[in-house]
């Protein structure tokens, strides 16, 4: 009998992959993904705030 067959017989090959099924991976993988865009975005927003928003409304100047 080859290694394959052995361990698609095998109960423990079944039963340790069980709670994390391909479909809640790919889940996962778009979650944080979005959560990375996400982040980018208040990032990017609270540079424009700090360098010129902020400065061009009196609120704080910007010291080179």
């Amino acid at each position: 009998m080859g290694e394959a067959k052995r361990r698609k017989e095998s109960p423990v090959s079944q039963s340790s992959g069980a709670w994390w099924s391909k479909e809640k991976s790919q889940q996962f993988v778009a979650l944080s993904t979005q959560g990375a865009w996400v982040g980018i975005g208040l990032m990017v927003a609270y540079w424009l705030t700090v360098r010129f928003i902020g400065p061009a409304l009196g609120w704080w100047q910007v010291v080179n």
